[in-house]
C-alpha cells in the first residue's frame, strides 16, 4: 500500500498493486493548472501505454479550448468577443457552459461561472484582491442569466460588455469525464484519471477497491477519512488549494457570487458520484452554499454524497454516508 504524491491536491490515493499479473501503466502530466495522473491496466501492454498518453492528451486539449490564462484558447475568444456579437463554439465548450447554467440554476447561483468578472481581479500568487470598491461596483456583474446560449448554431453571447467566465470549477471534471470515456471505447475497464481535486475511476484496483483518503484541510499531513472506491467520481474543493492571508483573513478561489468576496462558511467539500463534471461543480456549489444548505442539496439528488467539514473542523456527512461517523 502507497499514497501517492500529488503535491498540493486535495486527495491521497491508496492503491493495490498485488492482484494483476502485467504492471499498471502509469502517466503523470502538467495541464490546466494541476498536476494530472493517470493508471491504466489491461492485458494488452501496448493498448494500456496508449490510453494513459491519450489521457495526457485530452487533458491538454481541454486546457487548450477552455483555460481563461491561454490567450489563443476558445474561452479567451468567448470573453473578448461575446458582448459585441455571439461567438460560435465547439461542442464542447457548449456541453460545458450549458452544464454550468444548469448547476447555476439548481443552486440558485451559488454556482455561477460569470464569477470571473470579478474573479480576473485575484492573484493569489501575488496576494493581490480586489478593493472594496471594485466589489462593490463590479458584483452586479456576476449573474449567469447574462450568458445566451443558442443550441441552433452552437453560440454563446454575453448581454453586458463587463461579463467574463471562467470554467475552472467544472473543466477538469469534464475533462476527466473525456479520458474515462475515451478509455473505455478503446476497451480498457480499469484506469484512474485525476486532475487536481477531481477524480474518476473505471473499475477497481487490481480486484479491490481503491481507498481515497480525503486530507484534512487544516493538515496536509493528516487524512480525516478513508473511502473504498470503485466506478465512483470524487471532487474535492478546499480553501488550502489557492490563497493567501491577509490580517488574519484568508482570500481563496471559491468566489461566492453574491458578493465577489472568498467564501467562509467550510473549508473543504468533496462530492462522490457518478460523473466527475457533476462532482466538480457541485464541490463548489456546497463550499458556496455552506453546510445546511449544501447538505439539503445533495440528499436531494440520487446518488450523489458528501463530506463537509466545516469552519471549526467538524466534518458533516450526507444522509448515505452517516455510517462514516
Amino acid at each position: 500500500m502507497r499514497f501517492l504524491p500529488f503535491f498540493l491536491l486535495s486527495l491521497l490515493i491508496t492503491s493495490m498493486h498485488a492482484g494483476f499479473a502485467d504492471p499498471w501503466v502509469v502517466r503523470d502530466g502538467q495541464a490546466m493548472g494541476t498536476t494530472i495522473h493517470t493508471e491504466v491496466w489491461h492485458q494488452d501492454l501496448q493498448l494500456a501505454e496508449q490510453v494513459a498518453d491519450e489521457v495526457i492528451n485530452i487533458m491538454n486539449h481541454v486546457d487548450q479550448l477552455m483555460s481563461p490564462y491561454i490567450e489563443s484558447s476558445e474561452l479567451s475568444l468567448v470573453n473578448r468577443q461575446a458582448s459585441q456579437a455571439p461567438v460560435q463554439i465547439s461542442d464542447e465548450l457548449f456541453k460545458v457552459i450549458e452544464r454550468s447554467i444548469f448547476y447555476s440554476e439548481l443552486t440558485h447561483g451559488a454556482f455561477d461561472i460569470t464569477y470571473a468578472s470579478i474573479g480576473y481581479m485575484y492573484d493569489f500568487r501575488e496576494a493581490i484582491r480586489p478593493s472594496r470598491n471594485q466589489l462593490d461596483s463590479h458584483v452586479r456583474y456576476i449573474n449567469y442569466k447574462n450568458i445566451v446560449l443558442d443550441p441552433s448554431d452552437n453560440s454563446v453571447f454575453f448581454r453586458d460588455p463587463n461579463v467574463r467566465i471562467d470554467l475552472g470549477g467544472i473543466a477538469k471534471g469534464f475533462a476527466v469525464d473525456l479520458a474515462i470515456e475515451k478509455a473505455a471505447q478503446s476497451g480498457v475497464e480499469n484506469i484512474l484519471v485525476t486532475a487536481g481535486g477531481d477524480s474518476r475511476i473505471l473499475g477497481d484496483r487490481a480486484g479491490r477497491p481503491w481507498v481515497i483518503g480525503i486530507r484534512h484541510p487544516m493538515d496536509k499531513n493528516r487524512v480525516i477519512a478513508k473511502l473504498p472506491l470503485a466506478d465512483e467520481s470524487l471532487s474535492t474543493s478546499g480553501d488550502y488549494e489557492r490563497y493567501f492571508d491577509e490580517d488574519g483573513v484568508r482570500y481563496h478561489h471559491i468566489i461566492d457570487p453574491k458578493t465577489g468576496d472568498s467564501a467562509r462558511d467550510v473549508r473543504s467539500v468533496t462530492i462522490l458520484g457518478p460523473q466527475a463534471m457533476d462532482t466538480d461543480a457541485l464541490s463548489t456549489s456546497v463550499f458556496v452554499m455552506g453546510p445546511k444548505k449544501g447538505l439539503e442539496l445533495l440528499d436531494r439528488l440520487p446518488g450523489i454524497e458528501g463530506i463537509i467539514v466545516d469552519q471549526n473542523g467538524n466534518l458533516l456527512f450526507s444522509t448515505g454516508l452517516q455510517n462514516l461517523r
